[in-house]
């Protein structure tokens, strides 16, 4: 949530606001931040999507988009922070994954009075929510606004695009040993039902459940998303020729998506979302692989 008192136009602005994180929590800054730390990769393609990279101290392991988020101090890892190299390079914020980074460890940072927005996309609409909120705290309100609008365009054609369209059962590998997939809790589940796709793990009661190839030949999916990263797009194909039982095997409905697209909650996201949504329309039509 945004809530900006007195909220800052440019980067020049020093007039004081008051932020409000998805934990409920509001914090107060006299001026735009200006040392700021992010505890997940998406976190920092966001402030680099509002202009604000320049403020970035501090980024989680692999934060590698753009290429300059990897040359940045590395402070966090596995939901782990380091508090001491935190502490050192004196953020004036922190951002951080409300379901990827601990609570016990953002009240670390809160203790020594460092001000933390914990924050969550749970819905495609909250990119551009969230671009909002981090073109604030940083001062960058024109260039937010305008990635903000670009990023709900972008969702809304999405949804006016494959309203109505042929509905197709989809398996979503996120890793391949074990194999795990999504529920249809996970905004990646949200991503396919956008694109006319039916999580056929939809149901299952972890996020992020592991899934046995017996129980897939009973879901007999249409389509495969394999998002894994395990290995180029042509092993991946050579794995799964191996359940040949299944629709999406027969059909060669095989597709592979960027995981480091798919499976962050930042703007590329919307980018790995039209990418699926093709993908599924090339099932439609009966197209395999290119």
């Amino acid at each position: 949530m945004l809530c900006v008192a007195h909220g800052a136009k440019s980067v020049s602005s020093v007039r004081p606001m008051r932020l409000s994180d998805d934990r409920g929590k509001a914090i107060s800054l006299a001026k735009p931040a200006s040392r700021i730390i992010t505890l997940a990769p998406h976190l920092a393609e966001i402030v680099f999507a509002v202009g604000a990279g320049a403020s970035l101290v501090g980024v989680s392991a692999r934060s590698d988009f753009p290429a300059q988020a990897a040359r940045l101090p590395v402070v966090s890892d596995a939901g782990r922070i380091d508090l001491e190299r935190i502490v050192a390079l004196q953020p004036d914020l922190v951002f951080a994954w409300l379901s990827g980074n601990p609570a016990r460890q953002l009240e670390l940072l809160e203790r020594r009075g460092i001000p933390v927005l914990a924050v969550e996309v749970r819905q495609l609409e909250d990119i551009p929510r969230l671009l909002r909120l981090v073109g604030a705290a940083a001062g960058r309100t024109e260039t937010a606004e305008q990635a903000a609008l670009r990023s709900a365009l972008a969702v809304r054609a999405l949804k006016a695009r494959y309203a109505g369209v042929r509905r197709l059962r989809v398996f979503v590998e996120i890793w391949n040993e074990p194999l795990i997939t999504v529920n249809g809790a996970h905004l990646i589940s949200e991503a396919m039902r956008v694109c006319g796709g039916d999580n056929i793990f939809a149901r299952e009661a972890a996020l992020t459940p592991a899934v046995s190839p017996e129980t897939l030949l009973v879901a007999q999916p249409e389509v495969v998303i394999m998002s894994s990263g395990a290995g180029s797009e042509a092993e991946q194909v050579a794995r799964w020729r191996r359940m040949a039982l299944l629709p999406a095997v027969r059909n060669g409905a095989l597709y592979d998506i960027d995981p480091n697209m798919l499976h962050r909650q930042g703007p590329r996201l919307l980018e790995a979302a039209r990418a699926m949504c093709e993908r599924l329309d090339r099932a439609r039509s009966g197209q395999g692989r290119r």
